[in-house]
């Protein structure tokens, strides 16, 4: 495999038109089973298991569970902005800086807790966004436009299937 497939397995995300309530509906539901798909992938895994990377130079399988749970914080986040406030600019992160911190050394079933609230509370809001709420915008500044709420979602959804194949592949590739 070459460097591309082993980043993006699943490919980079691709934006469906029209975003249909169908399509949304079913990434809401790949968001809320996320934490559980990781937990089944790691709840078996010993401390060097944990340590096996996705690809040569990529994260390790703990740093992959601790990243979802960085992320998906700082998306929550730009939900409730987005919903409470008119076209906020979100505040982006340096998510390889944030993997290396102190935090990224704690076990990622601490992360793992993390992304089961986390994903309890976010998955009752977007379950309950109204079409109005769901045509709602914020800005990224660093790709310089507006990304609405339903669109978002369905970036998170890519998101979880993303880093849950990172796992899988870890696990299938032993690569320390």
């Amino acid at each position: 495999m070459n460097l591309e497939a082993l980043k993006f397995p699943i490919g980079k995300f691709v934006k469906p038109e029209p975003i249909t309530r169908e399509i949304i509906d079913s990434a809401i539901s790949e968001i809320q089973n996320f934490p559980n798909l990781v937990k089944a992938e790691i709840e078996n895994l010993d401390e060097e298991d944990l340590k096996l990377r996705y690809r040569p130079e990529g994260w390790t399988i703990s740093q992959v569970v601790h990243h979802c749970a960085d992320s998906h914080i700082n998306s929550y986040v730009r939900f409730k902005l987005a919903l409470t406030e008119n076209l906020p600019t979100i505040k982006p992160y340096e998510e390889s800086l944030w993997a290396e911190l102190p935090d990224s050394k704690l076990s990622p079933f601490v992360s793992l807790k993390l992304l089961e609230s986390l994903h309890e509370r976010w998955v009752f809001i977007l379950k309950n966004l109204s079409d109005e709420d769901l045509k709602k915008e914020f800005i990224h500044p660093e790709q310089s436009e507006k990304i609405s709420l339903k669109e978002n979602i369905l970036i998170y959804s890519w998101h979880c299937q993303h880093h849950l194949v990172h796992i899988c592949q870890a696990k299938k590739l032993r690569l320390n």
